[in-house]
């Protein structure tokens, strides 16, 4: 890849995307294009790519002609998985001040490191995006901290010390958060906002480690230690052996696929479109099960969603991500951000087992599933107090997770 300056960047009406799967023979997809009816991005696929590529998202077929986005400052389709998160975002209109904020202009500036295997270019003819040069390392976290805070209390930041923070690089988040580079791999490393009272991070490392206990397969995460509290680095999982794995968020997904956003689509997106060798997603159907038990009884309501993702096999299947963003939210709310069963978004576990069916289980089985997430919440406290999350944190979030509302339904199974 040839880099390119980000000093050249000047805003224009059209871009161009990239697939980046093998990063050393991007190959191009299209071009993206300002709509100015709903300020958002189109994509038209180039010939070569109708030929030899395939479609990046259902509702974007390899057909001829341009595809709009549906929503008011969107993407079409999976490409507004490429935009930047809402950290990526505030840092972007923060450090870099872009003369432009179109949804277009946010997409460059995600730069070459964003989610999944698309990238963007100001050329159709090689692949020349926003690079920022070698990642931050672990010795670089206390510097990484102190730019964070300076920016959130809207400090000038060191021209020379931006790198550390730019741009954002995940999903749906907006939390303080910087790209890492550990033992060869990236990570993504998540901070706590200025205030917080509870060491979030901390936290989120014990509540994902946790999901083992449920049967669940999160991403790998590593408490980080700071002058006050912990950083999570989030190992991320769309990146192997320098290859790049295309993804899709439920929310891209579920959309493209004409769904509703909850639990019971995702199973059936997964039952249609999921691996072979899991017998159309069978397995994973169960385990998305869990996942959205897990969350009602852990009190994760922030459980939206651009916090599950879809990995895009060779073949085109779709494998379930890692969980990933799993922590209590702390809010007591009684309802979730997706659609659970019957009853809407209700956190409840009839609820969760009102639409078993669609999950590919019988109501015993379903009932096993539950009693399996039940055993595995009730010793989230002694968990919590092993990973070294403080007695006051502890405390503090029985509050809600231990509340008769969460505390009957998991001891009455």
């Amino acid at each position: 890849m040839t880099s390119f300056n980000i000093e050249q960047y000047r805003p224009g009406d059209a871009l161009y995307l990239w697939w980046l799967g093998n990063p050393a023979d991007p190959r191009l997809i299209g071009e993206l294009h300002v709509v100015r009816t709903n300020q958002g991005v189109s994509l038209t696929y180039d010939d070569r790519w109708l030929a030899t590529g395939f479609a990046l998202s259902e509702d974007l077929p390899l057909q001829t002609g341009t595809y709009l986005p549906l929503l008011e400052r969107t993407a079409a389709g999976a490409v507004d998985d490429a935009r930047p998160d809402r950290w990526g975002e505030k840092v972007i209109r923060v450090l870099d001040k872009p003369v432009r904020l179109a949804v277009l202009d946010f997409l460059f500036y995600a730069g070459d490191e964003r989610f999944g295997a698309l990238g963007v270019s100001v050329s159709r003819d090689a692949y020349l995006a926003r690079t920022l040069g070698a990642l931050p390392s672990i010795r670089d976290v206390d510097e990484i901290e102190k730019l964070i805070q300076s920016l959130l209390r809207g400090e000038d930041i060191d021209e020379r010390k931006k790198r550390l923070i730019e741009p954002g690089t995940t999903l749906g988040g907006a939390r303080p958060k910087a790209l890492l580079d550990m033992d060869g791999h990236q990570w993504v490393l998540k901070f706590n906002e200025l205030g917080e009272s509870i060491d979030w991070p901390l936290v989120e490392h014990a509540t994902m480690t946790l999901c083992a206990r449920a049967g669940i397969r999160a991403a790998e995460t590593r408490p980080v230690k700071l002058n006050r509290g912990h950083a999570v680095a989030v190992r991320r999982f769309d990146r192997h052996d320098g290859l790049r794995t295309h993804a899709l968020s439920a929310n891209v997904a579920l959309r493209a696929a004409g769904e509703e956003l909850g639990y019971p689509q995702m199973a059936q997106l997964l039952r249609r479109r999921g691996v072979t060798q899991d017998r159309r997603g069978g397995r994973q159907m169960h385990e998305l099960f869990r996942r959205m038990i897990f969350n009602i009884l852990m009190d994760n309501t922030d459980d939206h969603e651009k916090n599950h993702a879809f990995l895009m096999t060779d073949e085109g299947h779709y494998d379930l991500s890692p969980a990933y963003d799993v922590l209590p939210a702390g809010q007591a709310l009684g309802y979730q951000a997706m659609i659970v069963g019957d009853d809407v978004a209700d956190s409840t576990l009839s609820n969760a087992l009102s639409q078993h069916v669609l999950f590919g289980l019988k109501m015993s089985e379903a009932r096993q599933q539950i009693q399996q997430v039940c055993d595995a919440v009730s010793t989230w406290k002694a968990h919590f107090a092993t990973v070294g999350v403080t007695p006051g944190d502890i405390a503090s979030l029985a509050r809600q997770i231990d509340r008769p509302f969460l505390l009957q339904q998991r001891e009455n199974v």
